[in-house]
């Protein structure tokens, strides 16, 4: 059995890490408006949310085609000179999409395949950045 001084110290040491994990705040400024942390992002057009390096891409599948929005920390990204190719992977067959900027999106024609359980892979280039591949599961 542990010595009282000893499992003190150890709950102590605990607290403090988990209050410090908590409070990560490092590298970016949330002010005071309550912004929601990456981890916690929302779909803002219906779709599916997935976040790579603090970058929010949701992807949403509708029948008249695939748009993909971008933003960091709420604010759209500027899609001038972007492109994306979005691979879809569903247990019946797998296609590619091109995606396009179309005002506030990434845009591709058609929904082949789409649908619930669907896995989908965008690779993502915006304009003097290295490709991100981002990856989604369909709902």
């Amino acid at each position: 059995m542990m010595k009282p001084p000893r499992l003190l110290l150890v709950l102590a040491a605990t607290a403090a890490l988990t209050a410090q994990a908590r409070d990560d705040h490092h590298g970016h400024d949330h002010g005071h408006t309550g912004a929601a942390h990456a981890h916690e992002a929302k779909a803002v057009h219906g779709g599916v949310v997935a976040v790579v390096k603090d970058m929010n891409y949701e992807l949403v599948a509708r029948p008249d085609g695939i748009a993909l929005y971008v933003s960091d920390h709420g604010k759209p990204v500027d899609l001038k000179g972007a492109s994306a190719r979005l691979t879809l992977l569903s247990a019946q067959a797998k296609a590619e999409v091109p995606l396009a900027p179309a005002g506030d999106r990434l845009q591709g024609a058609g929904q082949p395949g789409v649908g619930a359980g669907t896995k989908a892979v965008a690779l993502v280039t915006l304009a003097g950045q290295a490709p991100v591949t981002v990856k989604f599961s369909l709902k």
